[in-house]
């Protein structure tokens, strides 16, 4: 089942910040569609939780520098 959620990820400053954080998100098996803007901070993530949980995409987003906030 597809569910989508909006992460709030902080130090996104930029069109490539967008672009880090989407692409980690997209190689995690689960994520269908991540849409990042960094003016909001918001990535709005589409993904089977069945496969993918929210812990395992803000591991994948701090891994690239930024930071999930809860």
């Amino acid at each position: 089942m597809v569910k989508t959620t909006v992460l709030k990820v902080a130090d996104m400053t930029c069109g490539h910040c967008e672009l880090s954080v989407q692409e980690a998100l997209d190689e995690l098996d689960g994520v269908e569609r991540a849409k990042a803007d960094h003016a909001t901070g918001d990535v709005e993530v589409a993904y089977d939780e069945s496969k993918v949980d929210v812990e395992q995409m803000g591991e994948a987003i701090e891994e690239v520098g930024y930071t999930l906030r809860y």
